[in-house]
Order: C-alpha cells, then structure tokens, then sequence
C-alpha cells in the first residue's frame, strides 16, 4: 500500500534497505545538481562537488560559486558528461551543465 503513496517509501537504516533511494530522492526533490572540477593534467576530483540549483547551473554560476574572480579571466571550459556529446568540449560561460559534469577551467597563461 505505501508504495502506492506519492513521495513515500519505506527505508530502514538497522537493515540499509533503500538508504541509496533516500540519497537519490533527495537530490531530486531539493532541486540541486552535482558539479565536479577537474584540475588541468589531473583525475577528476569526485570526492567533493560543487553543488548547484537546477535553474542556476551555468558555467557562468559555477565560475562565481568557486572564485568570483576567476570569471574575469576565463578564456573557456573543457566539459565531459551528459550535458554534451561529444565529450569533451570546449564551452563558453553560457553553456548549461547537467547533473554530474566534470568542468575544467582554463585562463589565459
């Protein structure tokens, strides 16, 4: 019967029964989407994400939630993930990340 139920499902953290489900839902219903930096020459850095809403989950959003600063100078983003196809791409700062892009930020030298 609850799994009938809008916005409701049965979880237990004694037994770890649907705990990933709990994770998942409330990405979805605060509205947020993962950002992941890539340093140049290195690994992704998936261990800490830049958080974003939904409605402001630009390059441009993305370059003032690290370094205000850092917008002033960018030449372009490099970007993988599902936002695009090809991967990667060179993008400018009106470019629209999805959930789980990886971004790396490149300035004139």
């Amino acid at each position: 019967v609850m799994y009938k139920l809008p916005h409701v499902f049965p979880i237990s953290a004694e037994h770890g029964w649907n705990l990933d489900e709990l994770l998942e839902r409330v990405w979805i219903y605060l509205d947020l989407v993962r950002i992941y930096t890539k340093p140049r020459g290195q690994i992704p850095d998936y261990s800490a994400p830049v958080i974003l809403k939904s409605d402001r989950r630009s390059i441009e959003t993305f370059c003032n939630k690290i370094h205000r600063p850092f917008l002033r100078d960018l030449k372009y983003a490099w970007v993988w993930g599902r936002s695009l196809t090809p991967n990667p791409q060179k993008v400018a700062k009106d470019h629209v990340l999805e959930d789980e892009d990886v971004v790396q930020l490149l300035k004139p030298i």
